[in-house]
């Protein structure tokens, strides 16, 4: 193989285009008995990667990068990333979908401004016929032209249901976006489709949130009906501080993904010492008179949410019957989350 085609298939964005490879010395029965043989992989008709590289991309966001740049390589059209390709750049923990979908938004003249955004979709790419300016700050992130993170997260809002933009929003306060440039996107959008659904992400987006996990489990305590949970509840006493991913009353709720625990393996303690760990914080939350439950990926999305809430309200409604739901008795221990200047 041309070192050349090596280097591009080793390097980011890891892809090759059939006229790359010819133009670099490959016959197209050469091409094509690379895919046939399964040594490359067409990621779109025309773009090849290693299946090595193929194989190595477990996570959604990073099999949707690829697809993206695969479609960056072949369409001529003026474009930006938005929406799922836009959140994938700005490393959103939001939903996606199974099957790569890219997202590209289309600028419109600007005599256009104050129409709503069309939209068309034709082989895996969505196109946004949309009008965006600098109040929207495109960029160009890790070599990818893409819309600003408040409209990105505007945009998922739109797009997608009202728990994926709550994530969507989630991770842009997160990283320093505040909710009057949400505001000021949406208000751009007063006649766009969906935006009374980015009005209730907003209004219910709490920076607070850590990971997907966390905002998806939000979403469920929301539905208890006993108001907007408190993230990252922390208490300190005794010379140890824990925080808590969500409270209701005495109440807490803590998800847990297996990346939560494989990251407890540094330093060298042993699965069963990392497992042994969270069982004493746990214990040292309860000591206060709190209740706990625990959540998992199958409690917060999918077909499990409707048992998981059922066990929540029992959980909840049990440790109301025995504590109570005021927490005055804790304020001397309280201590808020301290996070890195942005």
């Amino acid at each position: 193989m041309h070192p050349q085609i090596a280097g591009l298939l080793r390097t980011a964005p890891h892809l090759v285009t059939r006229r790359q490879a010819i133009a670099l010395g490959m016959t197209e029965r050469e091409v094509d008995r690379l895919v046939r043989t399964g040594a490359w992989v067409a990621v779109r008709r025309g773009v090849y990667a290693d299946r090595a590289h193929v194989a190595g991309l477990v996570a959604r966001s990073a099999r949707q990068r690829l697809h993206d740049d695969a479609v960056a390589l072949t369409t001529r059209i003026q474009h930006v990333r938005s929406h799922d390709s836009a959140a994938v750049v700005w490393g959103l923990a939001v939903p996606l979908p199974a099957r790569p979908v890219a997202h590209v938004t289309v600028p419109v003249p600007a005599i256009a401004r104050s129409r709503p955004q069309r939209c068309r979709s034709r082989h895996d790419v969505k196109h946004h016929l949309a009008p965006y300016g600098m109040a929207d700050r495109p960029a160009v992130v890790d070599g990818a032209p893409v819309l600003g993170l408040a409209r990105t997260a505007v945009d998922m809002a739109r797009e997608h249901d009202l728990a994926t933009g709550i994530a969507a929003v989630d991770g842009a306060l997160r990283a320093g976006v505040t909710r009057s440039d949400l505001d000021a996107v949406l208000e751009r959008m007063h006649c766009w489709p969906h935006v009374n659904r980015v009005r209730q992400a907003i209004d219910l987006g709490d920076a607070g949130a850590e990971s997907l996990g966390e905002s998806l489990a939000r979403v469920l305590v929301l539905q208890l009906g006993r108001g907007r949970p408190h993230t990252q509840f922390g208490l300190c006493r005794d010379g140890r501080t824990g925080f808590a991913d969500l409270r209701v009353g005495r109440h807490l709720i803590e998800f847990d993904g297996r990346l939560k625990y494989h990251r407890g393996l540094g330093g060298g303690r042993s699965p069963e010492q990392v497992v042994w760990d969270e069982k004493v914080r746990q214990d040292w939350f309860c000591s206060y008179q709190l209740g706990m439950s625990r959540l998992v990926w199958s409690d917060v999305i999918g077909p499990g949410t409707v048992a998981a809430l059922d066990r929540l309200e029992r959980e909840v409604s049990a440790t109301e019957a025995r504590f109570g739901s005021d927490i005055g008795d804790l304020t001397p221990y309280v201590v808020r989350r301290r996070r890195p200047a942005a």
